[in-house]
């Protein structure tokens, strides 16, 4: 980064004026203040954030916070990285400039009007989208401007299979926020709104069906109230929907990611968990596990373990040729709580199915239980570890680790 750069190591000196007054590195986006001070826009925002109400160089109140794009200053900072590139200087690149306030209100205002033309509606919604694709700030400055509001009438002014392109790109832009507790509320107590969400769950457009699948997950995770979250989850098709997204192919990694996020919201109901194993959510989840990112692998776990507490959840696993071996696979290679989630999954098939316990010791799970109970992992996993190697003693081959001289002095407690 050229702000970081060492004047001692590449052989140029960064002009004083170039500086930001706060970091005292290059600055790479330059505002000016109401003071007349110019400052890095991270570094002063990250300075008001704090608290701070006064300019930090010249200690005057700060009137007004609208910070000020100094151009001037940022074209010379380029021109001088430019000229300075066979030192190690990288060129800064423009930035972007956040969202004015009021183009996001006349942007709200001319999709939220009913008299407006459909296509100017549309039109305005989608440099929305744009809009808030490009910035946390730019999404700060829209949600400021009571954008939930108006985009979740949007979004179900009109409820049947012929929704138009300006409910769905209300819903892209809506997909994007956390809503309040009352703003889940409102989705969830309706049944025709949630059966509307679900519809869309099998729209033709994948994004429209990835994004209604987003907004369920942000609805049920969003509400304290056990009667409404399972109200969603027993909708018709729910987990077919979301399954469904699960499966899209690898080539859109957004399905995967709101696919898991979606499907363990909606397992945290109990009650529910057989609609989803009779969804096939149990073979898209072992099929994929490779598949998935860190936070998502733990998601996918997670609701694993959550479906191999139900009957039916365990004889699906246990029927699937991978999961075992998966399971065993991954168990140290995630995450703390991905080891966790593997080892409580493991358990219950352990517990459920001899077979399940012959495939866990062909699959070298002896090994890697006792390096977890020896590890720095949390204390549930050790205790879930512990429980599953006694659960496994007489699966133990006679030549094996558990039966040496060695495993008197491990940690495992004794049975």
């Amino acid at each position: 980064m050229p702000g970081s750069l060492d004047p001692l190591d590449v052989g140029v000196q960064i002009p004083y004026h170039f500086r930001c007054p706060i970091s005292l590195e290059l600055m790479r986006d330059p505002v000016t203040v109401c003071t007349g001070q110019t400052y890095d826009r991270q570094s002063i925002e990250s300075w008001v954030a704090t608290g701070n109400t006064t300019c930090p160089v010249t200690r005057a109140p700060l009137s007004d916070f609208t910070l000020i794009p100094n151009h001037t200053l940022r074209r010379l900072i380029q021109e001088w990285c430019v000229a300075n590139r066979a030192f190690g200087v990288e060129r800064i690149p423009t930035p972007k400039q956040p969202a004015d306030p009021s183009l996001v209100r006349s942007l709200l205002n001319q999709a939220a009007a009913q008299s407006n033309h459909m296509n100017s509606r549309v039109a305005a919604l989608r440099r929305l989208r744009g809009l808030a694709r490009d910035s946390d700030k730019n999404r700060s400055v829209i949600l400021a401007n009571n954008a939930r509001e108006i985009l979740l009438a949007i979004v179900f002014s009109r409820m049947d299979s012929d929704s138009s392109e300006l409910n769905h790109e209300s819903l892209a832009i809506l997909s994007m926020f956390p809503l309040s507790e009352p703003e889940c509320v409102f989705v969830a107590s309706d049944p025709e709104r949630v059966s509307y969400l679900v519809a869309m769950l099998f729209h033709p457009s994948i994004d429209v069906r990835v994004n209604s699948a987003a907004l369920i997950e942000i609805v049920v995770a969003g509400m304290r109230s056990p009667e409404l979250r399972a109200q969603i989850s027993n909708a018709d098709d729910v987990f077919e929907g979301i399954v469904g997204i699960l499966n899209y192919p690898l080539a859109y990694p957004r399905a995967l990611k709101v696919g898991i996020k979606a499907l363990f919201a909606l397992c945290l109901v109990k009650q529910h968990r057989q609609r989803a194993v009779t969804a096939g959510a149990v073979e898209a989840l072992i099929d994929r596990l490779q598949d998935f990112e860190k936070c998502d692998a733990e998601r996918a776990l997670a609701t694993i373990e959550l479906l191999s507490r139900i009957p039916s959840g365990c004889a699906a696993l246990a029927s699937h040729a991978l999961t075992v071996p998966l399971l065993v696979k991954i168990i140290l290679k995630i995450s703390e709580r991905a080891t966790e989630y593997a080892a409580g999954a493991l358990l219950s098939l352990c517990s459920a199915s001899e077979q399940a316990q012959k495939e866990a010791v062909a699959a070298g799970v002896l090994i890697q239980l006792l390096l977890l109970v020896q590890s720095d992992c949390t204390e549930r996993a050790k205790r879930k570890a512990q429980m599953l190697l006694k659960q496994l003693r007489d699966c133990w081959p006679e030549d094996s680790i558990a039966n040496s001289d060695d495993f008197a002095c491990s940690d495992v407690v004794p049975f």
